[in-house]
């Protein structure tokens, strides 16, 4: 069953983009994160239009983000306060992305800009995290004990920078302004690159300010429901790159798939959780490289380019 999309300017597949959304949706309930970083590298596979794609996915995000959120907070899995700062720096970040991907855009650099972003971040970040998480296993393994959390006086000097704040749920004392930075890094990636940033601020809270795993999960969706929304409403009106019919087919697909991936992570050991997110990242990064050096099937394009007098 075929249905035309109108932004995007061709037919799908309904069947398939409802899997897809189911599939990702289930990844992005297991994992905490949005699963943008995962759905807008299919799309793009899939023939959507990079622009699109970015600015469609911000939609699916907030769906299944939103009832991610819902469940952490009736097991009570969310820190209201430290989710708050995030949101804050969060809201600038996607400003100044969403200004950066309509600036790329007219200059015609977006779909580079996009494909070296992922291999970039996908590389780094799931590297740091394939090391973590094989280091602790086999300390594990060879009956040593493995600190997720650091002794009194051992943190890392920046995060006692001023303007300390205690947040209790998380067992933290430290600085907003490394927290405020982070999230507003989040949330430019996230609208330029149409992703979550749960791959990003997971670990980052995870190994940085060392906030515990029952917490990361409920606290990085809040924040990226919150983000990706104003990135949603920017993307549309700014940027007029929202296909809607879309949307609506990822939003039915993720919504199922995430209910039944968070059932399932509650069941996850923190060290196979860490260790799986860190290759499904490695391997997005990997596909994306691949589009760097491999030769395209049509060497040539014709596009139309918008000229202002």
């Amino acid at each position: 069953m075929q249905i035309y999309l109108p932004i995007a300017e061709m037919p799908v597949s309904v069947l398939l983009i409802l899997g897809m959304g189911a599939a990702v949706g289930f990844i992005s309930g297991l994992f905490g994160i949005g699963g943008g970083f995962l759905m807008t590298p299919l799309l793009i596979f899939l023939g959507i239009p990079p622009a699109v794609a970015v600015a469609t996915q911000s939609a699916q995000i907030v769906a299944s983000s939103t009832t991610s959120v819902l469940g952490a907070i009736r097991r009570d899995a969310l820190d209201h306060k430290l989710g708050a700062i995030l949101v804050a720096g969060g809201f600038v970040g996607s400003a100044l992305g969403v200004w950066f991907f309509a600036a790329a855009r007219r200059a015609g650099l977006l779909d580079l800009v996009i494909v070296v972003s992922y291999v970039t971040l996908f590389t780094v970040v799931g590297s740091l995290m394939l090391k973590e998480s094989i280091r602790e296993f086999w300390t594990k393994r060879r009956g040593g004990s493995v600190r997720l959390r650091r002794q009194a006086g051992e943190h890392a000097a920046y995060l006692g920078w001023p303007l300390r704040m205690r947040f209790y749920r998380s067992k933290l004392y430290v600085s907003v302004l490394p927290i405020l930075g982070l999230s507003l890094f989040i949330g430019f990636a996230g609208a330029l690159l149409g992703i979550g940033g749960g791959f990003i601020i997971v670990p980052a809270l995870l190994y940085i300010f060392r906030v515990p795993t029952n917490v990361v999960v409920g606290t990085s969706q809040f924040q990226i429901v919150c983000t990706t929304l104003v990135a949603l409403i920017l993307h549309a009106v700014q940027n007029q790159a929202v296909d809607m019919v879309l949307a609506i087919l990822l939003i039915i697909g993720g919504v199922f798939g995430a209910q039944f991936g968070a059932r399932m992570g509650r069941h996850l050991r923190a060290e196979l959780f860490r260790f799986l997110l860190a290759i499904l990242l490695l391997a997005v990064g990997l596909r994306f490289a691949l589009e760097l050096v491999l030769q395209p099937q049509e060497p040539f394009s014709i596009t139309v380019q918008e000229v202002r007098q």
